[in-house]
Order: C-alpha cells, then structure tokens, then sequence
C-alpha cells in the first residue's frame, strides 16, 4: 500500500513542476484549431461534391 500512496505523492509532485499554458494561449489555440477545422471541412465538402457531380455526369 505504501508503493500506491508513493506513487500518487510522485504525480502530485511532477504536476507541481509542469509549465501550464495561460489562459489566452490556450483560447487562440482553440481559434486555431476551429478555423483549420471548418476551412479542412468545407474543402473537402467541395471536393466530394465534385466528384459526386463528376461520377453522376459519367454514368450518363
């Protein structure tokens, strides 16, 4: 039980030791991450659409 309550104590002790991002970092960061998102999913929405129209227009 000893080598549990040792483990736990070491964690505690690592996280008082990590360099937390701030607040703002941590939002544009997000921002980020939804732009890219959103501009990936809207171009890879054209894309299928294209194909879809090119496959359809093929089949004819």
């Amino acid at each position: 039980m000893a080598k549990v309550f040792g483990f736990f104590k070491d964690c505690v002790r690592e996280l008082k030791l990590v360099s937390w991002p701030t607040r703002d970092y941590v939002l544009s960061s997000v921002r980020v991450v939804l732009i890219s998102t959103i501009i990936v999913a809207v171009i890879l929405g054209a894309l299928d659409l294209g194909f879809t129209e090119l496959f359809r227009l093929l089949m004819k």
